[in-house]
């Protein structure tokens, strides 16, 4: 009786979180130009929109450029620092570890104002690369804290083998320390992607209407009418995000890069 209870609770809880998006799937399929729940009528021409017209191709393009630079150059900047303070407890490593963890202890629109002043002062302001590069400062916290998790679960004795076995310290890294965290890199990586994908606060604030991202183009869209065109979207999005996760979930612990786990003894 107790663990049908459990089951019908995690279920209920289930169909909580699911409900927006249950919602948000359900206008995106209506037949005329109204966000109506339940959809009036049915219809996929919403979807086919989407992908053909360059208005929304634009903005989609521009988000998943700077999502990977932002991510690329967010984990590089992150994975020496922490290989840094694990391996040689490098002062420096972490004071720039300490400094990192800054932008997602702020408020976003606190991280976006001070990025705002930033680039205005350099003459920076509405270009594509200060939006990249604002992403990348604001998201390094992520692999900070994912490679620094990996680096934890890795069992020093590996280490000690291949150092006694002639290995240099570059070769460890490469052969030894690399391919046990590849998979916090890789879930760091998709946590950073789908992040930045979805930002908007500072994205608008470097940028403004310049460059025009994918939540920029939504906000922009609301200007001239509802359109389930956006629902279309987010559903895309959230599919996008979800089998990225599914991903990183098949190859690795999830639970354990996210630090909802112990390392293993």
């Amino acid at each position: 009786m107790q663990n049908r209870f459990g089951k019908l609770y995690v279920l209920g809880i289930a169909l909580l979180l699911m409900l927006p998006f249950i919602v948000v799937a359900g206008v995106s399929f209506n037949e005329k130009k109204r966000l109506y729940f339940p959809p009036r009528g049915f219809t996929l021409d919403w979807y086919k929109d989407v992908l053909s017209n360059s208005e929304w191709l634009g903005p989609i393009g521009t988000s998943l450029t700077v999502a990977a630079i932002a991510t690329f150059v967010a984990v590089c900047i992150a994975l020496p620092i922490s290989f840094m303070m694990w391996r040689h407890g490098v002062l420096f490593a972490k004071a720039l570890f300490g400094l990192g963890l800054v932008p997602f202890m702020l408020p976003p629109v606190t991280s976006a104002l001070g990025f705002l002043i930033f680039w205005s002062e350099i003459g920076g302001y509405g270009s594509f690369w200060a939006t990249t590069i604002s992403h990348s400062v604001f998201l390094v916290t992520i692999p900070l804290m994912m490679i620094s998790l990996g680096l934890e679960t890795i069992d020093e004795a590996y280490l000690d083998a291949a150092s006694s076995l002639g290995a240099s310290e570059a070769e460890i890294f490469r052969t030894v320390i690399l391919p046990l965290i590849l998979p916090f890199v890789f879930g760091a990586s998709a946590f950073c992607f789908v992040l930045s994908m979805n930002e908007y606060i500072i994205a608008f604030m470097v940028a403004g209407f310049t460059v025009e991202t994918l939540p920029i183009k939504v906000v922009n869209s609301l200007r001239y009418g509802y359109s389930p065109a956006m629902a279309a979207v987010s559903v895309f999005v959230v599919l996008a995000a979800a089998g990225l996760f599914l991903t990183v979930a098949r190859f690795g612990d999830l639970l354990r890069m996210v630090g909802a786990l112990d390392k293993p003894d």
